[in-house]
């Protein structure tokens, strides 16, 4: 699963908007937004879904799974705990 959050993340590593995105899936513009858009997990069209994941792919991006080890050598970010779940001063 790939989350909205997952897709905003590649998309600033790579320094790219969503139009460029959409180009390099072969998506249009509206279904990147959506994906974007979405609360967390996005749904939708699960060949879309894999567009996306392999243009970011061969653009350099490794989406890590919640609790997956990465198993790629580069620099990475990951997020270790949502940040409403915090506490302050943390």
């Amino acid at each position: 699963m790939i989350s909205s959050g997952q897709i905003r993340a590649a998309r600033a590593l790579l320094n790219i908007d969503r139009k460029t995105l959409a180009d390099l899936s072969g998506l249009s513009l509206p279904t990147i937004q959506r994906m974007e858009a979405a609360e967390s997990v996005v749904g939708g069209n699960v060949e879309s879904l894999v567009k996306v994941v392999e243009a970011l792919r061969k653009a350099g991006i490794e989406l890590i799974g919640e609790g997956d080890p990465s198993q790629g050598q580069g620099r990475g970010v990951r997020l270790i705990e949502p940040a409403q779940k915090r506490e302050p001063g943390s």
